[in-house]
């Protein structure tokens, strides 16, 4: 597979108005609203200051959470007038419904404010968005130093690993990960199953998972991906216990729940038990 990419390095980006999609999508503090990890915001900066340095005029985007307002108003007028050097931020993208339908119409208004287009949003490369997929119809598209980084990185892993080849996958969503556990299975010695996906793991395996999250429909497919990994001899590592909890809040009282959780509670994260197993494969992994 080629993980070579054109990126910002490959573009003259002097004088451009540059469309520059960025992953600002931070945890906050549910009552607060403050940022409580401002990681993905610093991932960003060697690109900006890249773009800003080089004379082009940033106009950065990016998506916050899954909010039920709309914003109707758009920023055509404020981005014609940016200069060289200068960046501006658009409002959350998915205030327009647009967004996440990549609608062709909201990614040619997108686009109709740049001249090139810079994905740098890793996070969320794999979403078929208009801001992440749409606009490149409309654009010339480039890597930003995050992604081409990452693009990188991973390619060496996935192409010449070192052995044992460990990959570790969470997130909330088995249905995000089809392709990529499937293809993982060819490639790793070990796999392990964290986040809010492994409960639908555990589900397949035959365990309560209580109000933990679950997508119903993809159970047969996890029991497909548990089957591969053993026909494969691949380790494919679960969770052997959770801290549990009747809510998801700050103030819930955690509960240590081995094999099945109870109907009233919920899993929240890995247990001590399973943090041993799961640091013991990567400690010896290459």
């Amino acid at each position: 597979m080629n993980y070579n990419k054109k990126t910002v390095y490959d573009v003259d980006v002097k004088g451009k108005k540059v469309l520059l999609r960025c992953d600002f999508n931070v945890p906050q503090d549910k009552a607060t609203g403050e940022i409580t990890s401002d990681k993905r915001i610093v991932a960003a900066l060697p690109t900006i200051k890249y773009l800003l340095e080089n004379g082009a005029a940033v106009i950065a985007c990016s998506h916050l959470g899954k909010p039920n307002a709309t914003f109707e108003s758009f920023v055509k007028k404020q981005a014609a007038a940016l200069k060289p050097g200068q960046i501006m931020l658009l409002e959350n993208l998915r205030f327009d419904k647009g967004e996440t339908k990549n609608d062709p119409k909201f990614a040619k208004a997108l686009a109709d404010m740049a001249e090139i287009f810079v994905s740098d949003a890793f996070g969320t490369v794999h979403r078929a968005h208009a801001s992440t997929a749409g606009v490149a119809a409309y654009l010339p598209a480039y890597s930003g130093l995050l992604v081409d980084k990452e693009l990188s990185i991973m390619g060496k892993a996935l192409d010449d690993p070192k052995r044992p080849f460990v990959a570790v996958l969470g997130g909330a969503k088995v249905s995000d990960k089809i392709n990529v556990i499937n293809n993982l299975l060819e490639k790793a010695d070990t796999v392990i199953i964290g986040g809010g996906m492994a409960y639908t793991f555990k589900k397949a395996q035959g365990y309560e998972i209580g109000q933990s999250l679950l997508e119903a429909d993809r159970i047969d497919y996890a029991k497909e991906m548990i089957a591969k990994a053993e026909a494969k001899g691949v380790k494919f590592l679960l969770p052997v216990d959770n801290y549990c909890a009747a809510e998801f809040s700050a103030d819930a009282e955690p509960v240590l729940c081995e094999g099945n959780i109870p109907d009233s509670l919920m899993g929240m994260d890995i247990g001590p038990k399973t943090i041993e197993l799961f640091s013991n494969a990567v400690k010896g992994a290459g």
